[in-house]
């Protein structure tokens, strides 16, 4: 974890942070070669190497949530396992008080890197 990253973590409210550290741990098993990054004040991980930012998955941490944005084409395939969240075009929102769909999220996080990678 470099400098940056770290910083960000440690910025965060405790549950947030606790949530946060849970989300990432799930993205870096499903994707063991991913660099970690921050774009766009968050963290991100890329889907291949150097990816750009369509070839990444971000998250962020909130007061109440993480969010977990894994891009627009990867929540309209996924929507209809979904509708228990909080989500948008974009992004989906994990609440703090809750379990993280760890399956889900590795699905989605497979999926949406088949489609950057086929």
């Amino acid at each position: 974890m470099n400098k940056e990253v770290r910083c960000y973590i440690e910025s965060l409210p405790e549950e947030s942070k606790k949530k946060l550290l849970e989300l990432r741990e799930i993205i870096l098993e499903t994707l063991p070669l991913s660099q970690e990054l921050i774009n766009y004040n968050i963290l991100a991980y890329t889907l291949i190497k150097d990816g750009k930012r369509e070839e990444q998955i971000m998250i962020g941490g909130f007061k109440h949530h993480v969010g977990l944005y894994p891009h627009p084409t990867t929540i309209n395939y996924f929507e209809h396992e979904l509708k228990a969240y909080t989500y948008s075009k974009g992004s989906i929102q994990f609440s703090t008080k809750d379990e993280l769909p760890k399956q889900l999220i590795k699905q989605m996080i497979l999926y949406r890197k088949s489609l950057v990678n086929p």
